[in-house]
């Protein structure tokens, strides 16, 4: 009897480590997959293709804009966005100083190896709800979903 209490404690000490293992091993590619599954990424040529294909993109965004990238999320109103403007300043409409709102917040669900860490110190202003900074003639764009929302609610409040 003792021998098969062992046996069978060995084995579910066996299993558990066994799950441990994988835990380790595959939970970061789960966690990945999980969180990339509600964005929605794309790359246009030009500022007309990228609004002509995605309702979502900003009106501000110049028609003669190139190499557009840009990330979603699909449950929220986290946005990135990075285009090079010919012109080397900001969009028509874009006002310099200040920000929508708040310290210039990056969107915490979204990454992408195009748009540099740290570049929400460097905002120098806004474009519609989004907060920008220009580097040369690169633009970079950001929108927080949570600041987007207090935001529209704060406008509401102020209309009623």
């Amino acid at each position: 009897m003792k021998g098969i209490v062992s046996k069978v404690a060995l084995g579910v000490a066996g299993t558990g480590m066994a799950v441990a293992v994988a835990a380790v091993a595959i939970g970061p590619r789960v966690s990945e997959w999980y969180d990339g599954r509600h964005q929605e990424q794309a790359s246009y040529d030009t500022g007309s293709q990228a609004k002509a294909e995605r309702r979502s993109m900003p009106a501000w965004l110049p028609d003669n804009a190139s190499s557009v990238k840009y990330l979603m999320s699909t449950t929220g109103d986290d946005r990135l966005l990075r285009a090079t403007l010919p012109e080397g300043r900001l969009p028509a409409g874009c006002r310099t100083g200040g920000s929508v709102r708040g310290p210039h917040p990056l969107p915490v669900s979204l990454k992408a190896g195009w748009f540099p860490e740290g570049v929400a110190s460097k905002a120098v202003g806004t474009c519609g709800h989004y907060n920008v900074t220009l580097t040369g003639n690169q633009l970079y764009a950001w929108q927080d979903g949570a600041t987007l929302q207090a935001a529209l609610r704060a406008e509401h409040v102020a209309e009623h």
